[in-house]
């Protein structure tokens, strides 16, 4: 009968597959990264505002970032802070060629005139208008070389306030101060360097004056369609972000004011610093009440369908416990150089076992015992030789002369077995044999 070869069947996924997964999950976070880097990046540079929220949070006062993702209750938001990172609105940014373009640029990121509107049609909104260009950000440097131009920020302001055209007033010397008077009466001073202030008459000054105020109280643009009954006309605009940015905050009273003026505007409510480039406010009166809520999925985990529940937990376990067994990795055993030698003298025992032959099973058996001992004994090198019966008789001759004559004659009684032979028998031959050979292997 032939030699019957089985192949090891490898457990787990296919390499291809893992090497699949790893590359699509690699190419989602890369995408994923790339998305949200800059703005991370350019919320914690100088130009950023994460330390007013820390700052404000560290005060006592409800404050926390916001970039979109969920819908906000608007019922819930005394005031949105806006910061501004654009001079072209409703324009597709360009991407810089060079590193000097990308130093120069004064766009970070796309804002749409609509979205500012609507939030600050339904919530008090403070607008912080841009500054520095994005070497600023990079380069953590403040130089009157990179501010952005007052065409820009004007055309900006101009969108999105009602009234004249507003003009922008560059300080004339390197820092600026503005007085203050807190709400508990007390004399602060805003210090800017490198001041950008603006000029318009439809607007009220809050802090500078009215030909040079740096924050102030702005009308919408007219012929807005109304988003409800209670829509806000005007919103506030800050147009020197230094008074709260990472960069400003650490100059004069520039911290306490934002503190002060922010803290003053609020009612047992948030301020949320807003990052987000569409509006996510719901307002909780007008939007339709949902007819299903999470109760409702949640009856089904309930009893008696809990037991449901854990019963199929408890089969998927099973299930992977034993799928995991089946096609697990491959035994160590099974892998190794004449695995497949292995497994087919095993499949052609059964075979024979099974179909009664145990005479000649005997006879191999004892024929690949002589040829394991002869490995043992002699090495790999000479082993072919010694596993021959002949050979292995004069070695045993040579230097077990008082154990050769019984290995000769049990030899003998397993040649002259029969093909059908008594199990007993052939079990009691084999019994001796393996006590002659441990008897020679012990000696040598």
């Amino acid at each position: 009968m032939s030699d019957t070869t089985t192949t090891p069947r490898s457990g787990g996924p296919r390499i291809e597959i893992l090497l699949i997964a790893a590359v699509c999950i690699i190419v989602l976070a890369g995408i994923w990264y790339v998305l949200t880097q800059r703005q991370q990046t350019l919320r914690s540079s100088p130009a950023g505002l994460d330390g007013l929220q820390v700052w404000l949070a560290s005060n006592d006062v409800t404050a926390y970032n916001f970039s979109s993702g969920w819908p906000i209750d608007q019922t819930t938001v005394d005031l949105l802070v806006l910061p501004v990172y654009d001079t072209s609105l409703d324009e597709t940014h360009t991407s810089p060629a060079t590193k000097e373009e990308l130093l120069l640029q004064p766009d970070e990121y796309d804002l749409g005139t609509e979205a500012i509107l609507t939030k600050a049609q339904r919530v008090p909104t403070l607008l912080v208008l841009p500054k520095w260009r994005s070497g600023m950000r990079l380069t953590g440097l403040a130089h009157p070389f990179i501010l952005i131009g007052k065409d820009g920020i004007a055309k900006t302001l101009g969108d999105v306030t009602g009234g004249s055209t507003p003009e922008i007033v560059f300080g004339k010397t390197p820092f600026t101060e503005f007085r203050y008077r807190s709400t508990v009466g007390e004399e602060l001073r805003a210090s800017l360097y490198a001041a950008q202030m603006f000029r318009n008459e439809s607007c009220t000054p809050i802090i500078g004056t009215s030909d040079a105020m740096i924050l102030g109280e702005c009308p919408l643009p007219s012929g807005l369609e109304p988003d409800d009954d209670g829509s806000r006309t005007s919103m506030l605009v800050l147009s020197d972000p230094d008074l709260l940015n990472n960069h400003g905050l650490r100059l004069g009273d520039n911290a306490r004011i934002a503190r002060d003026f922010l803290s003053s505007r609020t009612d047992e409510g948030n301020i949320v610093i807003d990052y987000s480039r569409t509006s996510w406010l719901r307002d909780p009166f007008e939007e339709p009440e949902r007819e299903r809520t999470w109760a409702d999925l949640q009856r089904f985990f309930g009893p008696p369908f809990l037991i449901l529940w854990l019963g199929g937990g408890l089969l998927l376990a099973l299930f992977l416990w034993r799928a995991a067994l089946r096609y697990g990795p491959v035994l160590r055993d099974r892998a190794e150089p004449g695995a497949s030698k292995a497994l087919a003298i095993e499949a052609r025992a059964r075979l024979m076992r099974l179909s009664g032959q145990d005479g000649a099973l005997v006879r191999e058996y004892a024929a690949a015992r002589i040829s394991a001992v002869a490995s043992a004994l002699f090495g790999p090198a000479h082993a072919g030789h010694y596993a021959q019966e002949d050979e292995f008789l004069k070695f045993a001759d040579r230097q077990h002369p008082a154990e050769a004559a019984r290995l000769r004659s049990v030899l003998d009684g397993i040649q002259k077995l029969p093909v059908r032979t008594h199990a007993v028998e052939a079990i009691h031959l084999i019994d001796e044999f393996e006590q002659v050979l441990e008897q020679i292997t012990h000696d040598a």
